[in-house]
């Protein structure tokens, strides 16, 4: 028996690897996206960790996100240990499922307008005040995020050979949430216990606030390398965790991250919920506690488990 870890970029695998190996966990990568399975089939024993990305398709896998959702269906159907199974899939797909989920528990969101195709767009713009943003249903790493002053600078932007068109044909425009200081929060959760809170740097402006190495690989904003972006936040013990970790057990989630902004008018306002989430190296080697560590002996921890009812 092993780990088997369902994704399609294999660039985020190294150091998930080296710490299944540092604690002598075995493990394997599943890549989907261009590969196949067969449904008649009995899947292999072990535990299943679906880290696939919502934006996969950006990598050159258009399929992966689909493929994905028949092998979570077939390995639940034959009562694999999935961890962020079929339902988690669709919550990492798309902001629409977490606007709804975290609203639905309580939790302060952005005002959202959710608009399938571009026919409606202008009228639906004009039910916000500016400045306000738009973005992808199905994103990460905030692609698709562009802030708008005004409404005639969005029409001219729908117009404009710089329109991109959300993969899954939604658009989200979304209240502009003015910060109080020029930084994000993500809090990372693993088998529902707070690991570690860091700060993303907002200054330099942009959207693009993936933690990972592997992210920031040629495309790092305003020229400044992704270890500036980012620090740890210490000390947090701010009640929202126990909130976060509350809002995981009903949904079935298991490993994630959770991004706040706070705003000037005093909101704390969660936005976006990562199930794919990634780990900054510089964060990791400050941390008091590894999420990378946290989650492989996690996973050891069920593989263990299943072992053990097999013997």
């Amino acid at each position: 028996m092993k780990v088997h870890v369902i994704h399609e970029n294999p660039d985020w695998y190294l150091p998930l690897g080296a710490a299944f190996d540092e604690l002598a966990i075995p493990h394997e990568q599943w890549l989907l996206g261009d590969a196949m399975f067969d449904l008649d089939s009995e899947p292999p024993d072990g535990v299943f960790w679906s880290r696939m990305s919502a934006s996969s398709h950006t990598r050159g896998h258009p399929h992966a996100k689909d493929q994905t959702r028949g092998v979570l269906s077939w390995l639940e159907c034959h009562g694999r240990r999935v961890v962020n199974g079929r339902r988690v899939l669709e919550l990492e797909m798309s902001k629409v499922d977490q606007h709804t989920a975290l609203r639905a528990a309580g939790f302060d969101v952005p005002r959202t307008i959710a608009v399938a195709g571009t026919s409606e767009l202008t009228a639906a713009a004009s039910k916000l005040d500016v400045p306000f943003i738009s973005k992808h249903n199905q994103g990460g790493k905030g692609l698709g995020v562009r802030l708008f002053g005004s409404h005639d600078e969005f029409d001219a932007y729908l117009s404009s050979a710089d329109y991109a068109a959300p993969v899954d044909g939604i658009t989200l425009l979304q209240e502009y949430l003015r910060a109080a200081a020029p930084q994000i929060t993500r809090v990372e959760m693993v088998g529902g216990e707070f690991i570690y809170a860091i700060n993303a740097d907002t200054s330099a402006g942009g959207f693009e606030l993936c933690p990972a190495e592997a992210c920031a690989l040629g495309d790092e904003p305003a020229g400044r390398p992704a270890g500036d972006l980012f620090m740890l936040r210490e000390p947090f013990a701010h009640p929202i965790i126990g909130r976060y970790a509350d809002f995981m057990r009903r949904h079935d989630i298991e490993i994630a991250g959770f991004e706040f902004i706070e705003t000037v008018d005093g909101r704390l306002v969660t936005y976006d919920i990562n199930t794919n989430t990634n780990y900054n190296p510089g964060i990791e080697a400050a941390a008091p506690r590894s999420a990378l560590r946290a989650a492989a002996a996690f996973l050891g921890g069920l593989l263990g488990l299943q072992m053990r009812r097999a013997a």
